[in-house]
Order: C-alpha cells, then structure tokens, then sequence
C-alpha cells in the first residue's frame, strides 16, 4: 500500500505509526470502558448469531455475562453512549442509532484490537481533525463517535466520499481483479480519478508530471461536486 501511494505521488506527515506498536493505549482504551460498565466479554460466535460482520447487529446476548466457555471477544455498549445526529460533509445530515447497529467488538477473540476502537484511540492520540473515507464505512461513524463519547475523546470531522464500483454496483477489489494502479501511467490515473470525482481537470495535466497534477487538484478541490453522492460507476 505504501508503494502504491508513493507510485500516486502521495506522501504523508510524520513516520508511518504502526498499530501494532500502539497496544498499550488500545489495552488502557479496553480497560477504561469495562471499569465504566461500558464493556463486557462475549462468547459468541458470528454462526451463533448469524452475523455478516463483527457486529452484524449485535443483540447483547452475552451483556449478562458469557454464556459458554471462552475464549471471548470484548464488546461496547453502544446502547449506552447514544450520540446526536451529526452533519457528514458529504453525505448531509446522519441520523444513524449506533444501539441498533448492534454492539461492536473491540477486542477479538484471538486478543487483537478490532478497527472500531483502534481507530478512535489513533485519531485521538495524532490529532486528527477531519476523516476522509468511503461512503460503506458511514455506520462506523456512529459505533466511532460512540466511543469517542464513552472514552472522552475529541470528535472529528467526517466526509464519507462515494464509493467507485463495477457495472454491477459492487465496488472495486482486489479479489474481483480490479485493475491495480500502475506506476508507468500515474499521472493519467490520477488525472482519470478527478475526473471521476467530478473535479474537472483541465485535458492538458493527463500527461503532466504527478507533482503538477497535485498542485492543481489541491487548488481546485470542491468537496460540493459530491454531495450526496454515494457511488460512482468507474466506466
């Protein structure tokens, strides 16, 4: 991913911080909700509950303690940290109850922190003002600002952008062979991108070097070209 990334012409501020390297604050994180009764462990498996996910709507059957022997995962009560509706900055006004998506895992069975609660220690602890993402991830903003709640944390921004899919609507990966970005064309893929996220980059900059390209689209930003707009078809 990194070389990727740097194949694009995208760097980043700072060394690259590894969540492996960060378990003590994920472990604190853990420890602080269950001293504040707003955690629990849970033995349940996905084919237990029929879920599609770590959380899959989660209905709270082990709140009242496990109810077979471990290993456990750990699970947030969402029910009890209910959030406001919060403005998306491209997807408008969500209205998302994180107690009805279910309480997430925070800590998986085999002891590894799971993304809900990472990610909120990480954006924390770095000072992230504003997260960027796909438009699939928007419930996790609700399990997240949950937790941000429960954990006193800051709450930042969030701007979900559309998703680009395939003809049939499903979007684009690695395990559907999706094309992969190619560093002997880098700036026409870039170009293309902006292009797709209604950005309008002048026909010229298709062949200009990467560093250029970035100049303009970074000048010529308009988050409003995707308001509301979920997906996007990559034909």
């Amino acid at each position: 991913m990194l070389r990727t990334l740097e194949t694009l012409g995208l760097g980043w501020d700072g060394p690259i911080v590894r969540q492996s390297r960060r378990l003590p604050l994920y472990r604190e994180a853990v420890a602080s909700l269950e001293a504040a009764g707003l955690a629990y462990p849970c033995s349940c498996t996905r084919r237990d509950i029929g879920a599609t996910d770590d959380a899959g709507g989660y209905p709270g059957t082990c709140r009242a303690g496990p109810t077979k022997p471990g290993p456990f995962a750990m699970r947030f009560r969402a029910d009890r940290c209910p959030v406001a509706p919060f403005i998306d900055r491209v997807q408008g006004p969500v209205d998302i109850d994180a107690s009805a998506l279910g309480d997430p895992i925070i800590r998986r069975r085999d002891g590894l922190y799971a993304y809900q609660l990472a990610v909120v220690v990480d954006d924390a602890a770095q000072g992230i003002s504003d997260v960027v993402r796909g438009a699939d991830l928007l419930p996790s903003a609700c399990w997240q600002r949950s937790l941000q709640r429960a954990l006193a944390l800051p709450e930042p921004a969030y701007a979900h952008l559309p998703l680009v899919c395939e003809r049939d609507g499903r979007k684009l990966g690695k395990s559907r062979h999706s094309v992969a970005a190619q560093a002997d064309s880098a700036s026409g893929q870039v170009w293309r991108v902006l292009t797709l996220l209604r950005q309008g980059p002048p026909v010229e900059l298709a062949a200009a070097p990467l560093p250029e390209l970035w100049s303009w689209a970074i000048a010529h930003w308009r988050l409003g070209a995707l308001r509301a707009v979920a997906s996007l078809s990559a034909d």
